[in-house]
């Protein structure tokens, strides 16, 4: 095995791709945490308020979206690993405020490597979900904000994001 010269982990020591050696890794208790947001009109954020969509129940159908996403992260990021998820939530807050839907997803593992990406994956797929469901009333939603808040187990322990 050679072993990398980068913090870059997913490039060898001769700089071409690979996927990571996890082999060594213990199994631990993994769990990460990421949200984003759209932004929309607020006549459309009313229409996922009142379930008044021509497609459906917005809010619903976006949580299985994400859900299911995060179960194929490893299908959608070349060099990820397939992972055995123990819990996927998906949360949605309507902000009338600022006009926007908020996604909060926790993905978690018993296993040898984080799931950072299942759970920024879910977060993308639950959001797109959104603006696909409501794209005939408002085509200028934007996604916005979308990052790790914080993860936790393997050898780097508790991360937080500022």
């Amino acid at each position: 095995m050679t072993t990398p010269t980068s913090p870059l982990t997913h490039f060898d020591a001769d700089g071409q791709a690979h996927m990571v050696d996890i082999s060594a890794k213990a199994e631990t208790l993994r769990v990460a945490v990421a949200r984003g947001s759209i932004r929309m009109q607020p006549a459309t954020l009313a229409l996922i308020a009142s379930g008044n969509v021509k497609k459906g129940d917005v809010l619903g159908i976006a949580r299985i979206a994400a859900i299911q996403a995060a179960k194929k992260t490893s299908d959608l990021i070349p060099l990820c690993h397939p992972l055995a998820l123990t819990r996927v939530a998906a949360e949605f807050e309507i902000d009338s405020a600022s006009s926007s839907v908020h996604c909060t997803v926790t993905a978690e593992t018993l296993g040898r490597t984080g799931v950072e990406m299942e759970a920024l994956t879910a977060v993308h797929i639950g959001l797109l979900t959104i603006y696909d469901m409501c794209k005939a009333a408002d085509r200028g939603m934007r996604m916005e904000g979308i990052g790790l808040l914080s993860k936790q187990g393997g050898k780097s322990g508790e991360w937080r994001a500022d």
